[in-house]
């Protein structure tokens, strides 16, 4: 959508659910359930926005809307598996990282576990909350206590993942 189209949908919108007079004929044909004023909202998103895949070793990797930066992390199940997570080992900012390879490591009362990345690429930053709080995954594992983001050298690579659809249909098998 361009940049002008999207600042004056918020606009269209409000123009929308105004109540406005209609010509008698309009009355008419008008469905008797209408919308409160301002409740009209828009939801779109490009296809690559917010794209979230996952991994059967339990990682998920989300695109960003730049559609070139993606963060990696463990997901839920992993994180309840793990159990208290003790320590997180992050990587180097400019590990270059082929899909499989460890991004970093997860470190709990019962394990410790790799952090495979799900594709390839080259690591922009690691999560320093995690070093000061490595109980954070526990909270917050497929949200704000990710591990990596990493700059996706081929965004094709994420067709091969898993959608949160046929992941969960994995671990209701285990």
């Amino acid at each position: 959508m361009s940049p002008i189209a999207h600042s004056l949908r918020p606009f269209a919108s409000r123009l929308l659910a105004q109540k406005l007079p209609l010509p008698s004929v309009c009355r008419a044909a008008a469905a008797p359930a209408s919308f409160p004023r301002g409740s009209i909202r828009c939801f779109s998103q490009s296809p690559l926005a917010q794209l979230k895949k996952y991994t059967e070793s339990h990682e998920w990797i989300e695109l960003a809307d730049d559609g070139k930066t993606a963060k990696i992390g463990i997901t839920k199940y992993a994180a309840h598996s793990l159990g208290d997570v003790v320590f997180v080992e992050l990587p180097e900012v400019g590990l270059e990282v082929s899909a499989g390879e460890p991004v970093g490591a997860v470190e709990s009362v019962k394990s410790a576990s790799d952090v495979l990345s799900p594709v390839s690429g080259t690591v922009t930053q690691g999560n320093a909350v995690l070093d000061d709080k490595a109980k954070f995954i526990n909270q917050s594992p497929e949200d704000e206590a990710w591990i990596a983001e990493i700059e996706v050298a081929d965004v094709k690579e994420l067709d091969a993942l898993l959608d949160e659809k046929a992941y969960k249909e994995t671990i209701d098998e285990e």
